[in-house]
């Protein structure tokens, strides 16, 4: 089996976290009133997209009524629906729709992930969940081999792109602010002098930035047009 589709299975059957397993299966029973009638995914949520991506695309973690319900990332939601227009607007999808996991949503040279894969209550992951999600999210890495471009959506994100990447001193986050890597660690643990990577940082794409504007689609296309450019360029 591919490591990228192994690690999707131990994703879905992972039961570390006990708080985030009961709250993930809490919400899949109650459900929002708009989805009574669906049958929630309630388990962990695994990145996907092409194997040979060259861009990373980070968030937090599965929305309760999104990723938790459909059981794909950023999918069945609001704040999906930016990411994937933005993703297919800059060439990154083949279409602009993110309904289900069956919508025929295709990622061309993407990849979609969180450094926590379980809904989290409050969107507030505990440091020890982080800690115990990290081991995928460095799988996830370590298998995308072409990676030269991760844009972490949100400060936790990034900061969590910046610990697995080694970064010092540590870069702070912002809209935009481009951290260019001269190596990174590749899937045995060494160094690949050849092997560059830059991380952009973007607000998230989360109601609390869309609704009030502080994230704006003209900005999160800059962002990557951005990636676009530096994923042709090498």
């Amino acid at each position: 089996m591919q490591p990228l589709s192994r690690l999707a299975v131990e994703v879905a059957e992972c039961r570390r976290c006990p708080r985030l397993v009961a709250w993930r299966e809490q919400v899949g029973v109650e459900k929002r009133a708009a989805f009574s009638d669906q049958d929630y995914w309630a388990k962990g949520v695994p990145g996907f997209g092409d194997f040979a991506a060259r861009l990373m695309v980070v968030g937090l973690a599965p929305a309760a009524h999104g990723a938790n319900r459909t059981g794909r990332m950023f999918t069945g939601d609001r704040s999906g629906d930016w990411l994937f227009r933005a993703l297919w607007r800059a060439g990154f999808a083949n279409q602009p729709e993110c309904v289900d996991r069956d919508d025929g949503l295709e990622l061309r040279g993407a990849w979609v992930t969180s450094p926590v894969k379980c809904v989290p209550p409050e969107n507030k992951p505990a440091a020890s969940e982080r800690a115990a999600c990290r081991p995928f999210l460095e799988r996830e890495f370590n298998a995308l081999s072409e990676l030269r471009v991760i844009v972490a959506l949100g400060g936790i994100g990034f900061t969590a792109v910046s610990q697995h990447l080694d970064i010092s001193p540590r870069p702070r986050f912002g809209h935009g602010v481009e951290v260019g890597l001269e190596n990174k660690v590749d899937r045995d643990n060494k160094v690949d002098r050849d092997n560059k990577v830059v991380l952009i940082g973007s607000y998230h794409v989360s109601q609390l930035n869309t609704f009030t504007g502080r994230l704006t689609e003209p900005m999160l296309d800059a962002v990557f047009s951005r990636a676009r450019v530096l994923c042709d360029a090498v």
